[in-house]
């Protein structure tokens, strides 16, 4: 519900007369440093850049250092199936603002140089709506919600107006030229210049300084931290890279800039402690999509990688914590996607969700005590660039189909129990195999009535080009 300037009013002044006692017994006591103790919780969304299910010692790599994941995970739950909401960045990214699966949204490809596609204005995020219940906001890091062309350009919405954000510092896609020495960060509309450093740390500073100095401390806050480790260009600071002097120069630099990134993390939490923040945030790690392996990217032995619909392209890290509320040191093998944060985020600020479009998200909090998701629209891919065997799937239970460019075969496959995807079960289940694709036919013609289909209409290798499609 939107409050009105003269609810907010009334509010006010609520507030000032029940502090007047306050006000007069600080009067006479010594000045205290202050507690941060606010009635809502404030929310930090992190985010790694093709960041793949293997890539850290937290899901099993043998070589690559995350202590900071790794402490995340002791002290929140660690998802073994969270997944993104598409095996490409931009898409994936629209889904956790919004909520709705990206050909809704609008966002329904990878946005590069020139495209008419964006994340539209009639689209609302969680960080509008909690703006409105009084959260200050901030982002730091990659945008990718709209095209090159269209960033910094002052006839397109920017970070602040399309997402909701009162501050931001932001890059449209990479940190350019690499990681060092990025030059392309925009601060609220205002070219930065080249930064000296590393990309990763450099966010984690802008954060800081405004968790630090720049936010108010009487106000809850929603930030996200989108950091560019390790999309490639990739460039890794030596004291990290040297941590792996038994690896290939590639793989040494890739572990390293996870390890960079994991840092970057650790400086946040930090901070969050510093200012007695901790124990009234819910701090969620996740990644935009899979790794890519000609980078030194590892899906943890899952099949397929970033671009695909299999489980290497979008089963993804994903780290939870919130103390009091999440038991320290779980570990959930409940399906959850990036989609999940909206209705999340609005479920524990009760904050309620817009009743005109459909939300395909669902609230983790019964998964955070360990009962399940109360999903009503089954998890659904469609990657655009994705190979023609798995251009589309669906999950629903412990069942996944995976669909062809033209929705004309299929394979099933029981991912509880096969998460590697080697036992296609499509020819000796028929009968599952039908009703799954009634349902993945159904989710989709749902879908297109609803998104801006004219945006992909007539675009090769769709499925349907965009037209209704029947089984």
């Amino acid at each position: 519900m939107k409050i009105t300037d003269r609810s907010l009013a009334r509010s006010f002044l609520g507030l000032c007369l029940a502090a007047l006692p306050l006000f007069a017994q600080a009067k006479e006591e010594p000045k205290q440093p202050p507690v941060v103790s606010l009635s809502k919780p404030n929310i930090v969304v992190v985010m790694a850049d093709d960041m793949g299910w293997g890539d850290s010692g937290t899901y099993g790599h043998p070589v690559i250092q995350s202590p900071n994941l790794d402490a995340l995970a002791a002290q929140g739950v660690k998802f073994t199936q969270g997944y993104s909401a598409a095996g490409v960045c931009s898409p994936s990214r629209s889904a956790i603002l919004t909520g709705r699966t990206p050909y809704r949204n609008g966002v329904w490809r990878h946005l590069s140089g020139v495209h008419q596609a964006h994340l539209r204005a009639s689209e609302i995020t969680y960080p509008e709506l909690l703006r409105e219940a009084g959260y200050q906001t901030c982002h730091v890091g990659k945008w990718h919600l709209l095209s090159r062309q269209q960033f910094d350009n002052p006839d397109y919405p920017q970070v602040g107006e399309q997402g909701g954000f009162d501050y931001w510092f932001a890059t449209h896609n990479n940190a350019d030229p690499s990681h060092k020495n990025p030059n392309n960060f925009i601060r609220n509309g205002e070219h930065v210049g080249e930064l000296e450093g590393y990309s990763a740390p450099l966010v984690a500073d802008e954060a800081i300084h405004w968790i630090n100095e720049l936010r108010d401390p009487e106000k809850p806050f929603v930030m996200s931290v989108w950091f560019h480790e390790p999309h490639k260009p990739i460039a890794t600071d030596i004291k990290f890279s040297s941590l792996y002097p038994n690896e290939s120069e590639r793989d040494a630099t890739y572990y390293g800039n996870i390890t960079q990134l994991d840092y970057a993390l650790g400086e946040v939490m930090k901070a969050l402690d510093a200012n007695g923040l901790t124990d009234n945030t819910l701090l969620i790690f996740t990644s935009d999509n899979g790794p890519v392996p000609s980078s030194g990217g590892d899906s943890g032995g899952l099949r397929g990688n970033k671009r695909n619909d299999f489980e290497g392209g979008i089963r993804v890290p994903f780290l939870v914590r919130w103390p009091g509320h999440i038991e320290p040191g779980t570990v959930s093998d409940t399906p959850v996607i990036g989609t999940d944060i909206f209705s999340t985020v609005l479920d524990i600020v009760d904050v309620p969700a817009p009743q005109d479009r459909t939300i395909d998200g669902a609230s983790m909090l019964p998964v955070f005590a360990g009962k399940e998701a109360k999903r009503e629209i089954p998890m659904f891919w469609r990657t655009h660039v994705s190979s023609p065997e798995d251009r589309v799937a669906m999950r629903l239970g412990d069942w996944k189909i995976v669909g062809n460019d033209t929705l004309t075969k299929f394979m099933l496959f029981n991912v509880q129990e096969d998460s590697q995807e080697k036992k296609d079960l499509a020819s000796s289940m028929p009968e599952k195999l039908d009703e799954m694709k009634r349902l993945l036919v159904k989710t989709w013609n749902d879908i297109n009535a609803e998104g801006p289909n004219e945006w992909w209409e007539g675009e090769r290798n769709k499925p349907g080009k965009g037209a209704k499609l029947n089984y």
